[in-house]
């Protein structure tokens, strides 16, 4: 079984989370121009959708990577990893 179809349960909190927190902030957008609440709000998001990566990275790793007795599978998936790690720092 999957890493995410284990965890998915949990992912799935997190991802209702950011939604809660995705429709407070257009709320607040539309009725109250607090810049301060605002920002906080998008650190808030923010700090969600990186909690949410994590918790997959984690388990991806652990997973496709540490416990992959093919190398060249191995090798394959990290690079894919590698890859979107960049694309989502970026």
């Amino acid at each position: 079984m999957a890493h995410t179809n284990r965890d998915k349960a949990k992912l799935l909190t997190r991802v209702r989370r950011i939604q809660g927190q995705a429709t407070a902030l257009e709320k607040q957008l539309n009725e109250d121009p607090d810049c301060i609440a605002i920002l906080q709000q998008i650190a808030a998001i923010r700090g969600a959708v990186n909690g949410l990566m994590t918790a997959v990275i984690e388990g991806h790793l652990t997973e496709h990577i540490v416990q992959e007795p093919d190398l060249a599978l191995r090798q394959k998936d990290s690079e894919v990893l590698l890859q979107i790690i960049k694309s989502y720092l970026k």
